[in-house]
């Protein structure tokens, strides 16, 4: 159980000192005791070259094998992992091989390939990264919006604040791609929020920040210029997209923890893009969206720093709108970020 210190501004100076010896006890003691990657938690997989690549909203990242994050139980309260300053905090998480190349989507839309083996290594979970974003240009306004591996589709669809999405080819992604190069203009639709790869045949769902969504077939969005995917609320804005079909569950997280598996065979899909979002869960403040397997594993990430895996077939999917279950247990904390992990068999 984690305690926060109360405030001791009030205490005498000789019960502070007491309480400050313990304190110094209390940590000579843990360093002295066997590093554990995770509390209350079971082998997840065997040694894998996969890694989990954790981002901060300053651009400061890290990666660590995928196999030493320890698969707990949904609720469970995760364990730390991105260490980043007080003015900082982790904003994305994403999965791929160390052999692979990442794409670095900012919200100005422009892209920069990484390679993953690049990004600062670290076999501890919880660790210190390197700023990314100081090898390109950024610019003082820009971050990162999302990150991609590379080679992962046919098409990659960026999706704006206010629901503007394009359908960009992946040969505009191959090694000789410019870092930098741009794929949207801001003054249409505002900045990029959301990005993910498609077959080319699939079908795009979109949710804002209020819980709002829609789904259509890619290929009505045209390939020169985009169009608008969903007509957003004033107050509200584009907070996710993936790739689905009628049979998909797609995994939705609040920043309160609680999440379902919405199917697409319970949320009817639109004739045309560009109409208003329909109810895909109650959230106050919905954070992620991803398209599940049974069989997936789920990565859910705090603004603390603290992450949790647990199995997808923990969360009962569902048809229709519900509030959703327990995910991640918070304490003063709130999720950013959510990945999928698929596992060989």
């Amino acid at each position: 159980m984690e305690l926060e210190r109360p405030d001791l501004s009030n205490v005498s100076p000789d019960v502070l000192a007491y309480i400050e010896a313990l304190e110094a006890e209390l940590l000579t003691y843990q360093s002295s005791q066997p590093r554990r990657r995770s509390a209350d938690s079971e082998p997840a997989e065997p040694p894998t070259t996969q890694q989990v690549i954790t981002i901060s909203q300053r651009g400061v990242a890290k990666r660590t094998a995928r196999h030493l994050y320890g698969r707990q139980r949904r609720s469970g309260i995760g364990v730390f992992d991105l260490d980043v300053d007080e003015h900082d905090f982790p904003a994305h998480v994403v999965i791929a091989d160390e052999s692979a190349r990442l794409l670095l989507f900012s919200n100005l839309g422009r892209v920069f390939p990484l390679a993953v083996a690049d990004i600062h290594q670290t076999d501890e979970l919880r660790a210190p990264g390197e700023n990314i974003t100081d090898r390109f240009s950024f610019h003082g306004n820009e971050h990162i919006a999302g990150a991609l591996p590379a080679e992962g589709g046919q098409y990659v669809v960026l999706a704006s604040q206010r629901g503007w999405v394009q359908r960009v080819a992946a040969s505009y992604f191959g090694k000789s791609l410019i870092p930098g190069m741009a794929f949207h203009d801001v003054k249409q639709g505002g900045q990029i929020t959301a990005v993910t790869w498609t077959r080319g045949t699939d079908e795009i769902f979109l949710a804002t920040r209020l819980a709002q969504g829609i789904r259509f077939r890619e290929t009505q969005v045209p390939a020169r210029g985009g169009c608008l995917g969903l007509r957003v609320e004033q107050g509200d804005e584009v907070v996710a997209v993936s790739s689905v079909v009628e049979s998909s569950g797609v995994f939705v997280i609040g920043h309160d923890g609680k999440g379902t598996i919405r199917q697409m065979s319970g949320f009817r899909m639109n004739k045309a893009p560009g109409a208003g979002g329909k109810t895909i869960f109650k959230a106050d403040q919905l954070v992620g969206a991803v398209t599940v397997r049974e069989s997936d594993d789920i990565f859910i990430l705090a603004q603390s720093g603290k992450m949790i895996r647990f199995q997808a077939n923990e969360v009962p999917p569902k048809e229709g709108v519900v509030q959703g279950v327990n995910c991640m247990g918070l304490r003063n904390d709130e999720v950013t970020a959510v990945a999928v992990a698929t596992l060989e068999n």
